[in-house]
């Protein structure tokens, strides 16, 4: 993928709820677990040539962490992996990978760990398409 190293940008990032909903409703999502992160993702047609080859979405369930300060942590944590390692995604014409990353722990980790964990992810991810 020619990715923008320097950021993530708001066409890469999962805003429309009509895609959401389709990554988690629908039955061409495919799941992976790198504990403490689990990856839903699904290849979707690109609906219009502004889309990035790859959109990702982040959540961190508050049952897990009671207090926003934590959960923003985790988020950034996890955004700032991503934006590192997206270079790993291929890009595909006419198709765009939607991820969402949900956290699946009650811990804080450090950032070196959850940067291991996304980029196993994306890499498991790019064999499979």
């Amino acid at each position: 993928m020619i990715a923008d190293a320097q950021g993530l940008k708001k066409r890469e990032r999962v805003s429309s709820k009509r895609t959401i909903d389709k990554l988690f409703g629908g039955t061409n999502s495919r799941s992976l677990t790198s504990y403490p992160l689990r990856l839903v993702y699904q290849d979707m047609d690109r609906v219009l040539s502004s889309d990035a080859g790859a959109q990702m979405m982040v959540s961190v369930p508050k049952r897990y962490f009671k207090r926003a300060v934590k959960r923003n942590r985790v988020k950034r944590q996890i955004r700032e992996a991503y934006r590192h390692h997206k270079s790993l995604l291929p890009d595909r014409e006419g198709k765009t990978l939607v991820m969402a990353f949900i956290w699946m722990d009650d811990q804080l980790h450090e950032s070196e760990e959850i940067n291991k964990k996304v980029e196993n992810l994306l890499m498991r991810v790019r064999e499979r398409l």
